[in-house]
């Protein structure tokens, strides 16, 4: 929804292979399928993220650097605001390893 989704529909419509990291895979194939009415571009993809899980993070990483021949541009959007003060599994406080770290990590697993 939001910013990722008019980023990753613009990319589509320059016919851009896109990559779909969300939480919720019913929202998230709701997206894919209507970038791709919209735009004629059946080359957007769903594959699930959580960025506050580092575990999540590593394996999406994986799964990219592997299933991927090569990876253009990444768009960090994902964000929560408002959440109660709460932890992850690896001890993060949650809004902060879901708007920083969990991307900061992203971006330099991405990086090869």
């Amino acid at each position: 929804a939001g910013i990722g989704k008019c980023v990753a529909l613009d990319l589509a419509r320059g016919g851009a292979r896109t990559i779909l990291a969300c939480r919720n895979r019913e929202r998230g194939g709701g997206a894919v399928e209507e970038i791709r009415a919209a735009t004629g571009n059946p080359g957007g993809v769903l594959r699930l993220l959580d960025t506050s899980s580092l575990a999540s993070v590593g394996g999406f990483a994986q799964a990219v650097l592997r299933e991927e021949k090569r990876l253009d541009v990444l768009v960090n959007n994902a964000g929560v605001t408002g959440l109660p003060l709460g932890g992850t599994p690896e001890g993060l406080e949650k809004t902060f390893a879901t708007n920083w770290g969990g991307p900061f990590l992203l971006t330099n697993l991405l990086l090869g």
